[in-house]
């Protein structure tokens, strides 16, 4: 059994990236053929069925149940990928939580996101943070859930890809890093340490961009709101209007209850450090102030 987002999977699939966990499962991951796909009616909501081409077919049905088809000759971590990735994204979003393509990061006991397309830096400045000592909660799929009075970010899994360069200057050897699969060039960093595993209210959100200096700029309710649809995973599948609505409605909490950010900086390997204390600075001196809801404090790495 592993766990993963607070959830305990049975797998008939090895999921090494993943931790192991005596829970009873609440998810079953099947691997073999959809004889049945043609009795599985997809809504496009709580049933999905879908291709990843080259890749697989699969199914996620009511947040609980997942089958995958692999195609011929697939290449077991890249299928181990997408089921982590999208496929993965699918089944959170079935099961109520709002789902961002994200990274995430604990500071001072709240979680702070940093928000954007693939390749803005999420994953790189997450573990730049891991480096000076702050906790990771997510990396790239950030699952949100708005049980209590206050967003609340569910853990992932103590995995951070990155590129070979990105790896070497934040002081790993990129060569002793296994490479994710054959068709990137990202390696895994397999978190031995630091790694958050209870959810944490989320503080702040900065939207990642590239610019010729460092800049943090709050957005508007209106930017915000286009920057959290645009940013969302699995949106695009679900399109029941059920989920449709549920989408829209928890992005409009999201900018009612958090505040959100523009951060636009260099992209230089060189200046993560520096970026790194800018966003800690920048926590303590505005996000606080905006923060309304004082919940029971959340054990991190650092003070």
């Amino acid at each position: 059994m592993y766990r993963a987002y607070n959830l305990s999977i049975d797998s008939e699939i090895s999921l090494p990236e993943l931790t192991i966990t005596q829970q009873p499962p609440n998810v079953f991951l099947r691997i073999g053929k959809l004889n049945n796909s043609d009795e599985i009616i997809s809504n496009r909501g709580s049933t999905f069925v879908g291709e990843v081409a080259g890749v697989a077919s699969f199914a996620v049905i009511q947040g609980r149940e997942i089958f995958v088809e692999p195609a011929a000759d697939v290449e077991v971590s890249l299928l181990r990928t997408i089921i982590l990735g999208p496929i993965l994204s699918i089944l959170l979003r079935q099961r109520g939580l709002l789902v961002l393509h994200a990274s995430c990061v604990v500071v001072n006991n709240f979680a702070i996101a940093f928000l954007g397309y693939s390749g803005a830096g999420k994953s790189t400045l997450a573990d730049a943070f891991h480096t000076q000592g702050y906790s990771i909660l997510t990396e790239d799929v950030t699952s949100i859930e708005f049980k209590k009075d206050y967003p609340e970010v569910i853990p992932a899994f103590p995995q951070v890809k990155l590129l070979p360069d990105a790896a070497t200057s934040l002081g790993y050897h990129a060569g002793s890093l296994p490479q994710i699969h054959s068709q990137t060039e990202k390696v895994a960093h397999k978190l031995m340490d630091g790694f958050c595993q209870t959810s944490v209210p989320l503080q702040g959100i900065y939207v990642l961009s590239q610019g010729t200096d460092h800049n943090i700029t709050k957005l508007n309710p209106q930017q915000a709101f286009v920057e959290l649809v645009r940013h969302s995973r699995a949106a695009s599948l679900l399109t029941h209007p059920t989920f449709v609505g549920s989408h829209l409605q928890q992005c409009t909490t999201l900018v009612q209850n958090v505040p959100i950010y523009h951060f636009q900086r260099r992209l230089s390997l060189s200046e993560l450090p520096k970026l790194v204390n800018l966003v800690v600075e920048h926590s303590k001196e505005t996000v606080c102030q905006e923060f309304a809801p004082i919940p029971s404090p959340v054990v991190s790495r650092r003070a």
